[in-house]
């Protein structure tokens, strides 16, 4: 048999090739081989080491990053909580009442009722110390207790460079200092300001100078805290130079070490790695699929740590209990907006909303409901603006919400019509129902041409005038409104120069029985000549008072004043308006009580003048402090009846003394209809309770006479008598055996 091709060829082949091939390969081939083997172990161990070098250099930079984060994070909360106790000091320091009271030689019960027993229970600040220019301390308090230890002694190197400094400043609104120092407690932030007016002028008492001193320590308690909510892992308080590879100084105004706050890191990056090197050894011999793991790993790493950091940022920027931007949040989105507007000329309207009755929500229920509605309130907004819109709360109740584009005056007219009707519902807070109003102010950025910061103060004072306008409305901001402010400021700085100097003026109107016609008793009436301006009408001045804090002294002036002058007329009653401003005012009974006291005046003979308002609004404090007035033998008369909504049971739980017919239902007489209906039901319905009325306003014997029909007792106007000066009441008075309308007519 022949062979086949096949068999010739194998043949052929085991003659050329030999069983084992490597035992014939030259030398040069197998070391050729070994160093190909070689040189891919190399490379492989070279790879190796690079990636485990890329690995570990990820790892250090992860946890540097972490590191870095931990310390700005903490430093910033020692700064946040320096700053607080600065902000605190500050509206302590800077009150009108503490600037009368701190100077007064016999008020010490208030400052330590405001001051010393405040720092019980307190977040907010634990020990307050007043000193005087001479270092000598006037009060000196730690956790509602009077001290037991001298300041210079209690507190270590710092606090007396803080003083120096603040004494060397000139009295203004920035008068403090604050800083870290070290007392007989441990580590404490600490404050020295100068007790002032809020303009941050100094009272007039012959330049003498008080200083408010508060702090507040640092605890490991509050360490805990500031660790929560920053996420600081095992942050303490540490003493002393010991190892510590993370830490922040504390450090006193000395620039001396007191402590350092230390920390444990998260070590992200080594948690990465310890996770990321069993992939990678199990893929050693795949060199491609190594680097695209490694590739993987650092890339993930790497997005972590910038989401990390873009998660922080953003955090930053929002408000922690609304969720809506905060304050620097809205800043950063405005420019934004603004450079777009300057960009692409289109138009920026800012909406600065302000909720009406909301401290009153927050006084009467507490702070957590207070809390629930700006919650309620946030969710609201967000369904209601726009889609692009930018919408922040700026802190307390105040809100804003920016919108951009071609047509921005009309869309923000509907906006803010819009918001006005969502607050003519109730919000529910857990149990409760609460009704608040909105004001609202806008302005614009034609193009980009004004910057967010501007924009902001627009819309600001845009919503102050609509505060002013009567509220529960919005108001677009124009130029003159900057002048009107400075006038508004020029007028309250003005009042308050009028009040410290004595220059309000007090003027009575007589009350005339509506049988007799003889004077039953005066209302006293505040009046300013302002210099330059001349005569303020009562209406501006003490709407400028209650809105700057002023309503206070002004109405205890004129109180006092007309109690003074009504000594000589001990025959008839006095009557005084007061505010509801001053009705809130928690001491402000004790205050009358001082001012009978000191002008020895009966109770009796003192009728104080309400609005009904105050009362609807607040039903349960009005109810209390009419309670503590009615005790000293005061009659509370409600005034302007007629003119709201008082129901028949408010009157019935109030127990007036005495009624005054608002002046509109007697003017109302001249123009016919059912005003004389009316008119007789309210003075029926005043008997029906047994209340006394009184008709003001009136201003022609036909209303008198009709009014005396009606039922009125006791009759005021210009019929009988303009407010007039002291002396000529006391005429009236020397001729009462005459009616005084009979007397006038005669004159």
């Amino acid at each position: 048999m022949f062979p086949s091709e096949d068999d010739a060829f194998e043949g052929d082949f085991m003659r050329i090739a030999p069983r084992n091939i490597g035992d014939y390969l030259p030398v040069g081939r197998r070391t050729a081989v070994g160093v190909v083997l070689s040189t891919f172990a190399l490379v492989l161990l070279i790879v190796t080491a690079l990636v485990l070098s890329a690995l570990s250099q990820v790892r250090e930079k992860a946890n540097l990053l972490d590191n870095a984060r931990s310390r700005e994070t903490t430093a910033g909360a020692l700064v946040t909580f320096r700053e607080q106790l600065g902000a605190t000091l500050n509206d302590y320091a800077a009150w009108d009442d503490a600037a009368e009271y701190v100077y007064a030689p016999d008020r010490f019960d208030w400052v330590a009722s405001n001051y010393g027993e405040m720092t019980v229970n307190n977040d907010l600040f634990d020990t307050a110390v007043i000193i005087d220019e001479d270092d000598k301390v006037r009060m000196a308090y730690q956790n509602g207790k009077p001290a037991t230890w001298r300041p210079d002694a209690y507190f270590a190197g710092g606090l007396k460079e803080m003083i120096d400094r603040v004494r060397s400043m000139r009295p203004g609104i920035t008068s403090q200092v604050t800083g870290f120092v070290k007392t007989g407690d441990g580590i404490a932030a600490a404050g020295v300001a100068l007790v002032r007016l809020k303009s941050g002028a100094l009272p007039p008492v012959d330049a003498e100078r008080r200083y408010l001193v508060f702090a507040r320590h640092f605890k490991q308690a509050t360490v805990d805290k500031l660790a929560r909510n920053y996420v600081i892992e095992g942050l303490e308080l540490q003493y002393g130079d010991g190892p510590a590879a993370n830490h922040v100084d504390i450090v006193n105004p000395l620039g001396e070490v007191l402590a350092r706050l230390v920390w444990r890191s998260h070590l992200p990056g080594d948690v990465s790695f310890h996770e990321a090197r069993p992939v990678v050894f199990t893929a050693l011999g795949i060199a491609g699929t190594f680097f695209l793991v490694l590739l993987i790993i650092g890339s993930a790493t790497l997005d972590r740590l910038k989401a990390d950091e873009a998660a922080a940022r953003e955090e930053a920027l929002r408000d922690r209990l609304s969720g809506l931007s905060n304050r620097a949040g809205l800043f950063a989105k405005l420019n934004r907006m603004v450079d777009n507007g300057r960009h692409d000329k289109t138009d920026i309207k800012l909406l600065y909303l302000d909720l009406d009755g909301f401290k009153e929500i927050n006084d009467s229920y507490g702070h957590a409901a207070g809390d629930r509605l700006i919650k309620g309130v946030a969710a609201a907004l967000r369904v209601l603006v726009p889609e692009g819109a930018v919408l922040a709360r700026l802190g307390g109740d105040e809100f804003a919400i920016a919108i951009q584009g071609n047509d921005v005056w009309s869309e923000g007219r509907k906006l803010c019509l819009a918001l006005l009707e969502l607050f003519t519902e109730p919000f529910s807070i857990g149990e409760r129902v609460a009704s608040i109003g909105c004001s609202i102010g806008t302005s614009v950025s034609r193009a980009g041409d004004i910057n967010g910061e501007e924009l902001l103060r627009r819309a600001d004072m845009a919503m102050y005038q609509a505060k002013e306008n009567g509220r529960g409305r919005y108001v677009s901001y124009e130029l003159k409104m900057d002048a009107l402010r400075e006038e508004k400021l020029q007028l309250e700085a003005d009042l308050r120069s009028a009040i410290l100097n004595d220059e309000i003026q007090v003027v009575y109107q007589p009350v005339v029985s509506a049988a007799t016609r003889c004077i039953t008793g005066v209302e006293a009436l505040a009046r300013w000549q302002r210099p330059g301006y001349g005569f303020v009408p009562p209406d501006i001045f003490i709407a400028a008072a209650e809105t700057s804090g002023l309503i206070d002294r002004l109405g205890l002036l004129v109180l006092h004043k007309a109690c003074e002058t009504a000594q000589q007329w001990p025959s008839i009653k006095l009557s005084v308006n007061i505010s509801p401003v001053q009705f809130r005012n928690p001491a402000f009974s004790g205050h009358i009580a001082d001012i009978l006291d000191a002008t020895q005046t009966p109770p009796e003979r003192l009728r104080l003048e309400m609005t009904e308002g105050y009362f609807i609004q607040h039903p349960e404090r009005a109810s209390a402090a009419i309670d503590k007035l009615k005790q000293l033998g005061l009659h509370i008369a409600l005034d302007d009846f007629g003119a709201g909504f008082a129901s028949v049971g408010y009157l019935r739980r109030f127990g007036f003394d005495r009624m005054k017919i608002d002046r509109s239902l007697i003017m109302a007489l001249d123009k016919g209809g059912r005003s004389l209906e009316m008119l007789q039901a309210t003075v029926a319905l005043a008997k029906s309770l047994d209340i006394p009325v009184t008709a003001e306003g009136v201003e022609t014997e036909e209303q008198a006479a009709i009014l005396h029909l009606c039922g009125c007792d006791e009759l005021q106007g210009y019929l009988f008598s303009r407010p007039v000066a002291a002396e000529e009441i006391t005429d009236m008075l020397d001729g009462q055996d005459a009616p005084l309308f009979a007397l006038r007519a005669g004159a």
